[in-house]
């Protein structure tokens, strides 16, 4: 009886041995950012486009301090390396203000905050979640992204936003394992982008139908060789 027991003993720990090697060997290991080239968020965010310029005193919640509610989130400064965050008006008294955080390592310890996690610890209700496809420009790929509509007290937020992950767009927490499984299969850790875009003062549907515009008119504005950055490879 000791045989056996001893050799399935034996089987189970070459086994699990065998499966932290090949873990090992399967790790990524190539950051997609050195590659890449460095982006300065700043710079390819454009002040003044289209029908939109900057209203500076405005600015939206951000990742790593979610408006002073909460104390700043530590572990978002080890995500990002880089957040911008700003207003722009349309000139008839609409204001849609952006944000757009970059983070070099896209992995399973240090991944992007979605905008429900930051607006939740802002003390906000976050409700009417759903999916949208968003055309920008003619021939290209709709943008998939989430939607929602956050609220605290009198403050009505409705908010667009999206993932890049890599070279690909991802509109939820599924689809982003997916993506980074596809690039730690081969060795890669991506980076990442969170560009959000949010409204107050209008309705959910009239919110959204400005977002739009803005969304298009900003991709439209964004250099060719810049425009990756936002909507990965698609």
């Amino acid at each position: 009886m000791q045989g056996p027991r001893r050799f399935q003993i034996i089987l189970a720990c070459t086994a699990i041995l065998g499966a932290a090697v090949l873990a090992k060997l399967l790790e990524p290991h190539e950051l997609m950012a050195r590659t890449s080239g460095a982006v300065s968020l700043d710079q390819i965010i454009p002040k003044k486009f289209g029908r939109w310029t900057l209203v500076p005193e405005i600015s939206p919640i951000t990742p790593s301090d979610p408006e002073g509610y909460v104390q700043p989130d530590p572990y978002s400064a080890k995500i990002y390396s880089q957040e911008v965050g700003r207003g722009y008006t349309d000139g008839q008294g609409n204001i849609v203000m952006l944000m757009v955080a970059y983070g070099p390592v896209q992995n399973y310890r240090l991944k992007a905050h979605r905008p429900e996690l930051c607006y939740t610890a802002a003390g906000f209700e976050v409700s009417e979640k759903s999916g949208a496809a968003v055309a920008y420009r003619t021939g290209k790929m709709p943008i998939k992204m989430t939607r929602l509509v956050a609220q605290r007290e009198s403050r009505y937020e409705p908010i667009s936003y999206w993932m890049r992950v890599g070279n690909d767009v991802a509109s939820g927490v599924v689809d982003r394992q997916l993506v980074r499984l596809k690039y730690g299969l081969r060795g890669i850790i991506p980076d990442g982008a969170l560009i959000r875009i949010s409204t107050i003062g209008l309705p959910r549907d009239a919110s959204y139908q400005l977002q739009d515009q803005f969304i298009g008119d900003l991709l439209a504005a964004v250099p060719p060789d810049e425009l990756k950055f936002f909507i990965g490879a698609s």
